[in-house]
């Protein structure tokens, strides 16, 4: 195990903030989690994990101990008539894994191409994307908890999965690290296309059957064109959550705004697109210091150059009021504010 005193976190989030952590140690296997836990001054100090970088926001430097999460690897578990069980170490890129998975022949991923962050955060955020989200697609994980040190195995119902939200978002927040992800990819395979953008490439190439590198080509072209990629403007993807409400609540809101972008939720209540209330607030391009509203998506906020952690907090926190004002409706972040 080798303890890197006083690192930049800058490479290491992509909204490219500056911060500082006074002790780092990459995770690389189990093994450096238990010497971490068993270690006499480091098993007892503050621990923060850390994947991608691309769900932070650091507005400080970072006294507790940086695990920066690099564990590699990717297999085929099982494959039987009914689904192909893929295995991820949770440094793993998650593009890449779900490149891979098509490379294999095996789809089922296509419609998350192009989400930043690696494998071991996707269970963390239950990310998702046109239509499909991680809990549609998830078998198991490994996590180590990091005051015993012991490697217990989750199931779904066990991580506890919601909207943009899971357990180790919640009671395991801080208390474990996820070495090992599995996926289940069901088959037959069935293409995902109920989303509006995915409806429009049918319609825009003519192919109305389309198999899944199809159908992961046009998410990676529609997220480039509406997303800036993090290496060039600094970003964490969407910023808010997309609000859920009541039909009531959808109803009053249409009454007064009735071009609202909204979506029926099988549970009766409606979900509106957190884009279209914060643009119609006029946010959209807008500044606060170095940080600002994207351009061409205004549920993303984007590194202008130079921004600091505080500077995004702010604009944060003036989009959320604005729209409250306006709509009665509380925006909440999607990324996590450190």
């Amino acid at each position: 195990m080798q303890i890197e005193p006083g690192v930049s976190l800058k490479p290491y989030n992509t909204f490219g903030l500056p911060a500082v952590a006074g002790q780092l140690v990459r995770i690389r296997a189990e093994a450096d989690v238990r010497a971490v836990v068993d270690h006499p001054e480091l098993g007892l100090a503050p621990k923060f994990v850390l994947g991608g970088g691309s769900n932070v926001i650091l507005t400080r430097d970072m006294p507790e101990l940086v695990l920066k999460v690099e564990i590699l690897g990717k297999r085929l578990v099982a494959e039987t008539d009914k689904a192909v069980i893929v295995e991820f170490g949770a440094g793993e890129r998650w593009h890449d894994a779900v490149a891979w998975t098509l490379d294999q022949g095996w789809p089922g991923l296509e419609n998350m191409a192009l989400i930043p962050g690696t494998v071991g955060a996707a269970p963390v955020q239950n990310i998702g994307a046109y239509g499909l989200e991680l809990q549609d697609r998830f078998e198991s994980l490994d996590t180590v908890d990091l005051v015993t040190g012991r490697t217990v195995t989750l199931n779904a119902a066990q991580c506890k999965f919601a909207y943009r939200d899971s357990i180790f978002k919640q009671a395991l927040a801080g208390k474990s690290l996820i070495t090992r992800v599995r996926l289940r990819l069901p088959k037959p395979w069935q293409p995902m296309l109920g989303y509006l953008d995915l409806e429009r490439k049918m319609e825009e190439t003519g192919n109305h059957q389309p198999d899944a590198r199809t159908i992961f080509d046009w998410v990676c072209s529609i997220r480039s064109a509406k997303l800036p990629d993090p290496a060039r403007i600094g970003n964490v993807g969407s910023f808010f959550k997309n609000p859920v409400v009541t039909p009531e609540q959808c109803r009053d809101i249409i009454a007064r705004d009735p071009h609202v972008v909204h979506y029926p939720l099988e549970d009766g209540r409606f979900k509106l697109a957190a884009g279209w209330l914060i643009d119609a607030c006029g946010w959209k391009g807008k500044t606060v210091g170095h940080a600002g509203v994207y351009d061409k998506q205004a549920l993303v906020l984007v590194n202008r150059g130079g921004a600091i952690g505080s500077e995004v907090q702010t604009l944060a926190r003036a989009i959320q009021e604005s729209v409250y004002g306006r709509f009665g409706i509380r925006l909440e972040m999607e990324p996590v504010m450190v």
